[in-house]
Formats: structure tokens, C-alpha cells, sequence
């Protein structure tokens, strides 16, 4: 697209947006960080083509398959729609015919490796279109992060995996606003791209707006013609598609199917039907397009013409009948804006972004019935934001170079001459922006989550036999250090109804709601301890998360002839492979460290530390006791777990003060007191 001028007028061309752009530094660390990149792009790019073609027939590329395959639909006399298997308009139809007589060798190698060039081509040409000014280690590493992003979205990996082609329209947008070298090439490629999807001649008023007019008529003589070729080619088909799928009947499946992130896929899934909702589509669907086509220009015309058409993109997914996982890859693009003010909160929306178009919305949100509308239209809600809501910065904005910097503490010197403060830990003394703190939160706990269940190689049946074998050592080692009191203390509190329901109640109840809390506290009254106590708490349960890969270890309750009894989840078959109320849901062999006592211990730990009244530094050192009486009674942990969970809570302390110095408040008041001691008396 052309290179726009801050007063709004528009250069010539529009493939002039590498101009003045500044060459990369020669220095080593930068060279070496921009070969890594490369590097983790070509290992992401291998187990791509290793995971695609790895599988066997008939399980890979399944829409190619039934496309162009010896029995797909290309091959098929009669119409294309008469099956769910085809979705694309009947130019796309038209276009894909040629390749069945290949098909063969289009559904293995040529075709994974031709996506993922069309990948690496969308890259480079996004990385050549950020807008100015940039600098030398963006100009460097901008690429190899673009193509790794884009390897890594989960629009990318669909497409790749079904064999579709949802890239080549993004890439042929691309292709005519910054590479294509005049108005009349880049409406060609523009208008081509809307006859293989629809929506995209929302980018037809997007050219006109921002004065490239002949580029506009370019792009609708082109769609009416390639539209026109293949009505003519295949008219019942074109009748199904342009009459009763662009009215809002799906193809390829249900539109009010969980994949479909459109409006209308919303709509019909919160139970409108008909008219109604017809009406609403149309309507909703109107305002977003004026909304997004306004916020587009004006990017446009402040020279951010990779976040217009980004923009422009997210419109179209909204107003789409159907916009299914492999038409999704706008919302990535959106990444390029900056918003926020603060150096703090600039992180929060390419943060928020990556992780919807990464991981899988139930990684995002918990599944909870109230947050089902916001899980399952989470890409929706991410290309409605951006089309109309995102405040992007501007370029004349003084934020949008300079944002407000982030307070630090004084520099204080490293633990060890060989080992470095990590910068990432550096000890900030104001609180971190809220909403990215949850959004890593909950990632990382549904990662830590997964990690737990992978322990045992994807299920608890996998791991039984180690983890029992594992449990019988930690038994004959507690009998050697005779501290095997687990036995007695459960039989001895089963009798007691009311002390068995608090430790119950105990164990079910603190293990979330104190560490949660305290760290809730801390967010909001000490923020220079916030990022203090909340490292260590990660690399405690990291560390424990290698605990459960290299040791899975049964619990008392889980181990057959022993004759504990489960006060928690209740009489075991341990005829069944997986038994326990919980099995489903989390990996029941994974505990060894204990984080129920590790995470308790964190809490007193840190209470101790920064509570000025004496009685509540003693609650919160009951804490941890309380938790230890709680999992050693109702049987699900030895007592040498709690003494792992120990462990790695001493060392996750021990890496935050090595890697990050002492807390930020301790720092700041040294540095304080060093002030007024060196403050000239005057007499």
C-alpha cells in the first residue's frame, strides 16, 4: 500500500513502504539473536511438515482430500454444494479443478511445502510493512518473529493440517497494497482475492476513501469478472452460493457451529433465529463496517497502512456469514498496533492477541457455564475489538515513540559475577497492568495443568504401575526415617466427623483461594513486592512441574492394599484403570513436590516477610501447618512430599533474589537512606 505522508495525502505507489527504513546493526548479539529466530523458525516449519505428513492418509489434509482427492467433489459431475464438503465460492471451485489431475502428489509434499511458502511470503512482506519509524533491532528481527508468529497461529496450523487455501486471499491482499507497482495490478490482485472470499471487498471502499480510486474500480471489475467467468461456468453452483449462502445458510456445516466466529455464527449460537436475526446481522453488521472502515482510513492517513488493512480485515471475519478457524489470520495482523500510554501497559494487546490466535480458548478463560458467550466467540470478540474498539495510537501521538517509562528501583549488583540480574526481573516499583497479569495467570496455570496430565503420558492409566512403584519407595524410605504416620492419622480423624470435614474442607478450599489472595493483596497495597513474590511462586511451581515429569508418585489414597481411606473423593475401585472422581480432570499421580504444602508455605513465607503486626506474621505460618495436617490426613500426599513442596519453594526464592536482587522496597529504601546520608549539611 502507498507510503502515507502525515498530512494524510497518500504517495504514488503502493509498495513504497520500505523506504528510509534503517539498516540492521552489525553487532554480534543482535546477528546471534536474528540466527536463533531463524532458527526456531525452521524447527517450527519441520514439525509442521513432520506433523502434516506424518499422519497417515485420510486423516491429513482431510479438505483437499475431499476436494480434489479420487473421490472429492472436484471430481464429481453435478453440483459442488451437494454435500457439506466444499465451502468456498464457485470461483474457488473453478480455480482448484486443475489441481485433480495431480492430486496425487498435491496431497503430500507439494502441497504442505507450497503453504508454507505462501507462510514465509506473508512474513516477509508483514515484516516490510510495519510502519515508521522503526528501529534497527525491529528492522532485524521483525521477520523471523512475523513468520514464527504466523507458524505458530492456530489459523496457520488449521490450514496446514486441513489442506485449505484461506492463506492466499491474505496474501494476495498484501501482495497488491505493498508489493504490487501500480493502482491497476494492485486492484487486480485485491479484486481476485474478494472472488476467493467474499467480505474482502470491504477493501474496495478502504482504496476509494484514501484516494486510490483507480485501484478500487480495479478491484470490483475484477471480482465481477472472475465471479462472472465461473457463473458461467457453473450457474447452479454460483445460484446456491451468491443466493442462499450469502442470505446465511452455511456451507460445510452448521452456522451456528462453535468454528464459525462470525456475527451471525454468534448470533444463532445465543439462540436467535429468522428474521430477527437476520435483521440484527444486517444491522450490527452495517455499523461495524462504518466503524472499521472510518478507524482504517485514519490509520491510513497517519502512515500505519499494515494496521488499516488489518482492520479491514477483522470487518470482514464480523460481517462474514460464515468465518471458519482457517479464515481467521487478520486478527494476527492487528498485532502491529500500539496502545496504551504507559511503557507497562504497552504489552497488553500483541499479549492478549498472540494468545488467541495461539492456544485454544479454553486456555484463555476457564470453563465456567457464565464465561461460555465470551469463550466461544473469543476470536470474534478479538476482531470486533479491533475493527472498532482498540484505542490504536496515533502516530503523532508523543506516547506512540515514547510512552510513560516504567518507575525502577535502584540498580543493585548481581548475586554472583557469572550470573547476571535477568532484565525480565528487574525489581519495578509500580504495580504491573492488570489485565495482562490475569491473562498470564490463567495461561499459565492451563499450561501448568496440561504439563501435569502429559506427566504420565497423556493419561493416568499410563503411569499407574511407575507411580505405585514410586509410592512403595517413599513408604520404605518414611519407615527407614520413621516418620510413616500418614496410616495412623487418617484412621485416627475418619472417627471424628467434624475434624475429618475440616481438613476436608481445608484441603478443598485453601489451595487456590490463599495464594490467589495474597497475591491479590500484594497487587493492590505492595506493588514493589508484587513481582517479587509472584516469581517465586512461578519458579517454585515450575520446578515442581519437573518434579511430576520425572517422578510420578501415587498418594496414599491411590495406593491398593494399604487401606487408606480417600475423606475427599470417596471409596476407590482400584479394578478400574482410571478411578478417583478427579482422574478426568487432572493428573492424580503428580505428587511429588506437594504444591498444596509448597504453595501454603509461599503464603506464610510471605506474610512472614512483609506483615508488620506480629499476630498476622503467626496466622500466616499456621498456614502451611494447617494445609500439612490437611493433606496428610485425608491421605492424598506422604509427608515427604510436603517436604519436596518445601524444597522447591526454598529454591524458587533462592533464583528470585539470585536473578533479581532484593525486593524493590528494600532497594529503594537503602537507596534512600544512602541519599540522606551523603546530603551536605549546611550550617
Amino acid at each position: 500500500m502507498a507510503n502515507a505522508e502525515r498530512s494524510g495525502r497518500p504517495a504514488e505507489a503502493f509498495g513504497a513502504t520500505a523506504v528510509g527504513r534503517t539498516r540492521a546493526p552489525s553487532g554480534t548479539p543482535l546477528r546471534m539473536a536474528c540466527l536463533a529466530l531463524w532458527l526456531i523458525v525452521a524447527a517450527l516449519a519441520a514439525r509442521q511438515v513432520t506433523v502434516v505428513l506424518g499422519t497417515p492418509r485420510g486423516e491429513r489434509l482431510t479438505d483437499l482430500e475431499t476436494w480434489a482427492g479420487p473421490n472429492g467433489v472436484l471430481r464429481v459431475n453435478g453440483s459442488l454444494y451437494d454435500s457439506t464438503r466444499f465451502t468456498g465460492t464457485p470461483f474457488n471451485g473453478l480455480v482448484l479443478k486443475p489441481l485433480t489431475r495431480a492430486a496425487e502428489q498435491a496431497l503430500g509434499w507439494g502441497w504442505t511445502f507450497g503453504t508454507l511458502l505462501l507462510v514465509v511470503a506473508l512474513g516477509l512482506i508483514a515484516a516490510r510493512a510495519l510502519p515508521q519509524p522503526i528501529g534497527r533491532r525491529t528492522a532485524l528481527l521483525a521477520a523471523p518473529v512475523a513468520i514464527g508468529l504466523l507458524m505458530l497461529s492456530l489459523p496457520v496450523r488449521n490450514t496446514l493440517w486441513l489442506g485449505q487455501t484461506s492463506i492466499i486471499p491474505v496474501l494476495l491482499v498484501l501482495l497488491g497494497c505493498f508489493v504490487a507497482h501500480g493502482q491497476r495490478t494492485s486492484g487486480l490482485l485485491i479484486g481476485v482475492a474478494a472472488a476467493l472470499q467474499p467480505t474482502l471487498l470491504l477493501f474496495t471502499p478502504l482504496l476509494w476513501f484514501t484516494g486510490r480510486r483507480r485501484a478500487a474500480l480495479s478491484t470490483g471489475v475484477t471480482f465481477a469478472a472472475c465471479t462472472a467467468l465461473a457463473w458461467a461456468a457453473m450457474p447452479h453452483d454460483s445460484h446456491t452460493y451468491w443466493v442462499h449462502h450469502m442470505a446465511g445458510v452455511g456451507l460445510g456445516g452448521r452456522a451456528d457451529d462453535l468454528g464459525n466466529q462470525s456475527l451471525h455464527g454468534a448470533l444463532l449460537r445465543l439462540g436467535l433465529n429468522g428474521p430477527l436475526e437476520v435483521a440484527l446481522f444486517l444491522t450490527l453488521g452495517a455499523a461495524v463496517t462504518v466503524l472499521a472502515l472510518r478507524r482504517a482510513v485514519r490509520c491510513f492517513d497517519d502512515g500505519q497502512l499494515l494496521l488499516a488493512v488489518a482492520i479491514t480485515g477483522c470487518a470482514a471475519i464480523v460481517v462474514s456469514p460464515t468465518a471458519w478457524q482457517h479464515q481467521l489470520l487478520w486478527v494476527l495482523l492487528a498485532v502491529v498496533g500500539r496502545v496504551g500510554r504507559r511503557a507497562s501497559g504497552r504489552y497488553v494487546w500483541p499479549v492478549a492477541v498472540v494468545l488467541v490466535m495461539t492456544l485454544p480458548a479454553r486456555m484463555m478463560l476457564p470453563d465456567m457455564p457464565s464465561l461460555d458467550p465470551l469463550r466461544t466467540n473469543l476470536v470474534l470478540v478479538a476482531a470486533l475489538a479491533a475493527a472498532t474498539a482498540v484505542p490504536f495510537l496515533s502516530r503523532t501521538s508523543p506516547h506512540y515513540q515514547s510512552p510513560t517509562p516504567t518507575e525502577y528501583a535502584p540498580t543493585a549488583p548481581a548475586r554472583f559475577r557469572h550470573i547476571p540480574l535477568a532484565p525480565f526481573l528487574r525489581r519495578v516499583l509500580t504495580r504491573p497492568n492488570l489485565l495482562l497479569e490475569l491473562l498470564l495467570i490463567r495461561v499459565t496455570y492451563a499450561a501448568y495443568s496440561q504439563v501435569r496430565l502429559a506427566a504420565t503420558g497423556g493419561s493416568i492409566s499410563a503411569g499407574r504401575a511407575e507411580a505405585e512403584d514410586n509410592g512403595r519407595q517413599i513408604l520404605g524410605l518414611e519407615r527407614a526415617l520413621h516418620i510413616d504416620i500418614e496410616h495412623w492419622v487418617n484412621h485416627a480423624v475418619v472417627t471424628i466427623d467434624w475434624l475429618r470435614d475440616l481438613c476436608d474442607f481445608y484441603y478443598t478450599s485453601f489451595h487456590f483461594a490463599a495464594p490467589l489472595t495474597v497475591l491479590a493483596v500484594l497487587y493492590w497495597r505492595r506493588p514493589a513486592d508484587y513481582r517479587w513474590a509472584r516469581s517465586a511462586l512461578g519458579f517454585a511451581t515450575l520446578l515442581a512441574l519437573i518434579g511430576f515429569w520425572l517422578y510420578p508418585l501415587a498418594p496414599p489414597r491411590l495406593m491398593p492394599m494399604l487401606g487408606f481411606i480417600d475423606t475427599v473423593h470417596g471409596v476407590q475401585d482400584f479394578s478400574q484403570p482410571d478411578y478417583g472422581t478427579l482422574t478426568s480432570l487432572t493428573n492424580q499421580y503428580a505428587a511429588m513436590p506437594s504444591l498444596h504444602f509448597g504453595w501454603s508455605l509461599w503464603c506464610g513465607v510471605v506474610i512472614a516477610v512483609l506483615a508488620r503486626r506480629w499476630w498476622i506474621k503467626a496466622l500466616g505460618m499456621l498456614h502451611p501447618l494447617f494445609t500439612l495436617c490437611a493433606i496428610v490426613t485425608t491421605a492424598n500426599h506422604w509427608v515427604l512430599d510436603a517436604a519436596g513442596g518445601a524444597v522447591v519453594v526454598g529454591v524458587g526464592f533462592a533464583l528470585t533474589h539470585l536473578l533479581s536482587g532484593p525486593r524493590a522496597a528494600t532497594a529503594a529504601a537503602a537507596e534512600r537512606e544512602g541519599t540522606t546520608t551523603r546530603k551536605p549539611v549546611h550550617s
